[in-house]
């Protein structure tokens, strides 16, 4: 007797399996088979889940660790956890702007990081540092907001901004404007659908944060952690207008950098409320 075929997974569940295949080195729930077309909009799902993570680490070393030992461990697992993709990204982008707008891209694809690389890197960790020290007690939700807004800024950037390594990107003459090679990323700008299905993921999301914060009494959490809307939409639109578009890596620098101001607003924020 012939066996019935078996369901095939809604489309949506497959790309939510592809963005934790791509964004995490964590290993995927069985049943599940990844597929990388529209997985952009379920990336702040997966940061909600590193900061989740990095949450119950703050937690279980609260009054166990020493302060400086609990941030480095804190950062060491979203490093850890993200695979230093999106790191990875910033460095090589400080790199390109550093390089100049014609050479931009052939800066990122050198595998040798830069000085302006190693001092993107330095200058993210520190602004981390200084604001889970600020945070303290705090620290786990600013841990999962802030993981969340920097996975939204991608999403701005890929609206707002043409893909840099798209061929098309040509002058009159026929030469490249800002090269020719197809990037590993261009795929989000082929299954792209507009802003308003993409972000709809990312909208529920947030919406449950705050929720969460209100249900829980979470001191200020319920607003403050939208404030990271601002670096969300500031980092991605003047990487933009320096680059003359995006790429892959300048979409992990929209991670590292709205993630890391984020995290300083919201310490600043708590600072302020007393």
């Amino acid at each position: 007797m012939a066996r019935s075929p078996q369901p095939s997974a809604p489309s949506w569940l497959a790309d939510l399996a592809g963005a934790w295949v791509f964004y995490s080195v964590l290993p995927l729930p069985p049943g599940l088979r990844p597929r990388f077309e529209r997985i952009a909009r379920f990336a702040p799902w997966i940061g909600l889940l590193i900061g989740a993570l990095e949450a119950l680490l703050w937690a279980a070393g609260e009054g166990r660790l020493p302060l400086l030992a609990q941030v480095a461990l804190v950062l060491a697992l979203g490093l850890w956890i993200s695979g230093g993709l999106h790191l990875d990204g910033a460095m090589d982008t400080a790199d390109g702007l550093a390089a100049g707008r014609e050479r931009c891209l052939e800066a990122m694809d050198d595998s040798r990081v830069g000085a302006s690389g190693v001092q993107a890197m330095v200058q993210l960790l520190l602004l981390r540092v200084a604001a889970l020290a600020m945070l303290a007690a705090a620290a786990p939700w600013g841990l999962a907001w802030a993981a969340v807004w920097g996975r939204i800024a991608p999403l701005v950037a890929i609206q707002a901004f043409p893909y840099l390594r798209d061929p098309a990107l040509r002058d009159p003459a026929g030469s490249a404007r800002v090269g020719v090679a197809a990037g590993t990323a261009g795929f989000h700008r082929r299954h792209w659908r507009g802003l308003g299905p993409e972000l709809l993921p990312a909208a529920l999301l947030l919406g449950l944060l705050t929720a969460a914060a209100v249900a829980w009494a979470a001191g200020g959490w319920w607003w403050q952690g939208w404030l990271g809307l601002l670096p969300a939409l500031l980092v991605p639109w003047r990487l933009g207008r320096q680059l003359g578009g995006h790429s892959g890596d300048s979409y992990g620098a929209c991670v590292e950098w709205t993630t890391s101001w984020s995290l300083l607003l919201f310490a600043l924020a708590r600072l302020l409320a007393g």
